[in-house]
């Protein structure tokens, strides 16, 4: 008995339009939420003249999608899956001879292109549900869009997406025909239920799923952010649901077939509440479900690239992922989706999810690449082309793996490591394991860590409890779904990397966690459960766990923070990691300034990246290290630990008048922001045997500072600018340069008798300013004019001045007295 016709789609008004403009090329159809895009589209083109009885190949994000997609399709044409539609994704291929239409996952079709440049057999690609932007799908796109240009000018290729900006789309694809599908299969009424601002998501989805299935009949979808979120409003649902309402939940780790049953239709009589993250928002019909509850959130990747680590946030979910979730409710009657925000929140939304080639790891992407033989991605079209640093980090990545080498070209190791459907991490910690003999646990490892930790929740992060969990025959009934999963993925890497199947124990598990991230090498430091990773920065693991006691860790989970949070990893010790990255470990010399203690340290390290793995003491330190390492302490502590005399200050003040009076004359600026700026030029020579700042007290630092003077002003410093000057009384007195005065000579004004004229410096350019004294030293007059002072000030100093030292000389006429010597000079 033939299939009974299937209900008219809004997509079928379209297929006419879509069948003629992939007649002549390329084309983008757009088309909302429910229109059947998906299940319609690829019948309707089988029998197109152009096609020939090739196949089509159609990508869908996610493999629950794509696994539904080709029972609907294999419904539709009352056959089996396998037959006409078949489907490959990760460890489930359901194709034969006959299969024309393949639903596959993006990365499958990656890999075939890889091992297929020409895609025999192939008519047509279609990119579903390409509004998503998945890494994958980018990179399937610039490579089939290669192909056709160079090989396959009679390949077509069809973008389809539900909220995507069709026209950079369709010039990227050669100005193809956009075709446009318009409105959804049933109505959907959209009610706004605010959340509470101290209630948690989960009580408040919770909450809005019981009001649903109070004022609505059938079935409702709950969309949450991830997993945790998910099994925490299970919680709150469970025994608070109607007695005809089954509660199951929809996420990515769930094993197939209990995914399956979250989309099947309900029991007759009976109802469903599934709880589900994005993977239920695109591609895909629950059936029976008429009502939505969105809370808003979705959990995303984000690449730090200052850590080299991927980790998951929760974001607000965009306006275009907020319709998708909405057209849910209205696949197969007009249904109503409860948004837990106001109204106004609509605007804030950001229009789209952005892509994710803008912000996530590109080391698999780069590799590809490689395989390809494409070293500069600008070789191919893109609609957002790869950041150039985060590409640029990306090969820093590989060629530290060896999967490229220095030119960017791929290596053996790497053909090995792209022959695996893993991150190249994981990929190289296999073939490395293979060749070392351990490709059996390397495999575990690998499926292990390509999915959710098994043992979620539990209290250490030891990954080798997790390969006995994987390896034994003891499950609890929560993880034995997951473990079968890991065993399926870790038989199928065996297979691909041509390792046997052999149980080579557990003890070698952080020797190839570090394979997979040499940057994750950690070493205990400071207080307890404290790491530091060589590829810098830090990490934590809880204080109680068995791990924290390791002296080295192998780390290969993370929370991807600054100071990250190990959720996994195995003991390792130095031997290994002697052993594994004996041409990684640089032998340092270190000689470089402590603060704390004052003194040039100088040792040996042996380090792997930034991890000291052994530090001792130098025996004979590089002098003009040392001297360097010198220079920078005095720069840190400024130039007042240096040994300034006043003779030093005075050298350093005469300089810098002479500089100013000569400014063509090639006086050196001995200024102290110049001094230190200048460290290594002049202090540097005369460091020799100093390591430390006490050692400073017998550095000759009037020597240093005369050094900068060339030898043809030296002989002119005394002459020009003298420190010291003889006056009428015999003494030599220091002239003071840095003053406010400057040149300035503070003298006792007895010894200037006879005197008429002020001294004069600098070749006589220069008059000193005169600071005359009372015979107890303290200031009287201050003069420039030295003679006019005589003729009229003094007159009222002396008047002054006389009975207060009545045995000092105070002559009427001091021009022509004789001058007094004081009973000492200074």
């Amino acid at each position: 008995m033939p299939p009974a016709a299937p209900a008219p789609l809004p997509v079928d008004a379209a297929l006419p339009g879509l069948r003629a403009a992939l007649a002549a090329g390329n084309a983008v159809l757009t088309a909302e939420p429910g229109a059947g895009k998906t299940t319609r589209v690829p019948l309707a083109l089988l029998d197109a003249p152009w096609l020939s009885g090739r196949r089509i190949v159609m990508l869908e994000p996610r493999r629950l999608a794509a696994r539904a997609a080709a029972r609907r399709m294999a419904a539709t044409l009352g056959e089996a899956v396998g037959d006409t539609v078949g489907y490959r994704v990760r460890l489930d291929s359901r194709v034969g001879p006959r299969t024309r239409i393949e639903v596959v996952t993006e990365g499958i079709l990656t890999r075939r292109l890889q091992s297929d440049a020409e895609l025999a057999g192939v008519g047509l690609v279609i990119f579903d549900e390409f509004h998503e932007r998945s890494l994958d799908a980018d990179l399937g796109l610039a490579l089939t869009l290669d192909v056709q240009g160079a090989l396959r000018p009679d390949l077509r290729l069809l973008a389809m997406s539900a909220t995507l900006d069709a026209a950079p789309l369709a010039a990227l694809l050669g100005d193809a025909a956009v075709v446009t599908a318009a409105g959804r299969s049933f109505p959907v009424e959209t009610r706004h239920l605010p959340r509470r601002r101290d209630g948690r998501l989960a009580d408040d989805v919770a909450a809005a799923v019981r009001r649903a299935l109070a004022e609505q009949p059938g079935s409702v979808l709950a969309f949450l952010p991830g997993e945790g979120e998910i099994r925490r409003t299970a919680g709150r649902l469970a025994g608070a649901l109607p007695a005809d309402v089954d509660l199951l939940p929809l996420y990515g780790a769930l094993p197939a077939d209990a995914q399956d049953r979250a989309i099947r239709p309900a029991a007759p009589g009976r109802r469903k509440a599934v709880l589900a993250t994005t993977i239920a928002e695109t591609s895909l019909t629950i059936d029976g479900i008429g009502v939505v509850v969105d809370g808003g959130y979705r959990r995303a990747p984000r690449f730090d690239p200052a850590t080299g680590m991927t980790r998951l946030e929760t974001v607000r979910v965009s306006a275009a992922a907020a319709a998708q979730r909405c057209g849910r409710a209205g696949r197969l009657a007009p249904g109503i989706c409860y948004r837990l925000w106001p109204a106004q929140e609509d605007r804030a939304l950001v229009p789209f999810d952005p892509p994710e080639i803008v912000q996530a790891d590109l080391a698999p992407l780069a590799l590809d690449l490689a395989q390809w033989g494409v070293g500069d991605p600008a070789a191919l079209r893109w609609l957002d082309a790869p950041p150039a640093a985060a590409f640029a980090r990306a090969r820093d990545l590989l060629r530290a793996l060896d999967a490229i080498d220095g030119n960017g070209a791929i290596t053996p190791a790497g053909k090995r490591m792209a022959a695996l459907p893993l991150h190249p991490r994981l990929a190289h910690m296999v073939a490395a394991g293979a060749a070392a003999g351990h490709g059996a646990l390397a495999c575990d490892l690998a499926a292990l860590l390509s999915e959710r930790d098994l043992l979620s929740g539990a209290r250490d992060a030891d990954l080798r409890s997790r390969v006995e969990l994987l390896r034994g025959d003891r499950a609890a009934d929560a993880a034995r779904g997951a473990r079968d999963r890991v065993r399926a993925l870790a038989r199928q890497l065996r297979r691909l990397a041509g390792v046997p199947a052999q149980d080579d124990g557990t003890g070698g598990v952080g020797a190839l966690v570090a394979l997979a991230w040499p940057d994750r090498v950690a070493r205990r430091r400071g207080g307890h459960g404290r790491y530091r990773l060589s590829g810098g920065g830090g990490a934590t693991i809880a204080g109680d766990d068995p791990l924290a006691a390791c002296d080295f860790l192998a780390v290969a989970a993370t929370d991807g923070r600054a100071e990250a949070r190990i959720f996994l990893a195995a003991p390792l010790t130095q031997a290994e990691i002697e052993a594994q990255f004996a041409e990684r470990i640089a032998t340092l010399d270190g000689i470089a300034w402590d603060a704390r203690s004052e003194t040039v340290a100088a040792r040996r390290q042996r380090r792997l990246g930034a991890l000291v793995l052994d530090d001792r003491p130098l025996d004979r330190p590089d002098a003009d290290a040392v001297a360097a390492a010198m220079v920078a302490g005095v720069c840190a502590m400024g130039l007042d630990c240096l040994p300034w005399s006043e003779a030093t200050r005075s050298l350093q003040a005469r300089v810098g008048f002479l500089r100013a009076i000569f400014p063509d004359d090639g006086w050196p600026d001995l200024s102290d922001a110049t001094l230190r700026a200048t460290l290594e030029d002049w202090l540097a020579p005369f460091l020799a045997g100093v390591s430390r700042r006490a050692h400073l007290a017998r550095l000759d630092l009037h020597a240093a500072l005369s050094a900068r003077i060339p030898p043809a002003l030296r002989h002119r410093l005394d002459r020009l600018a003298p420190a010291r000057l003889a006056v009428p009384s015999g003494a030599a007195l220091r002239i003071d340069y840095a003053g406010d005065n400057a040149p300035a000579l503070s003298v006792r004004l007895q010894e200037m008798f006879g005197l008429t004229e002020t001294p004069r410096i600098a070749d006589g350019r220069v008059a000193l300013t005169i600071e005359l004294l009372s015979p107890a030293r303290r200031p009287l007059a201050v003069t420039r004019d030295l003679a006019g002072f005589w003729a009229g000030a003094y007159a009222d100093v002396r008047r002054e001045m006389r009975g207060r030292y009545p045995r000092h000389a105070w002559p009427e006429d001091p021009a022509g007295a004789t001058p007094v010597k004081p009973n000492r000079v200074r």
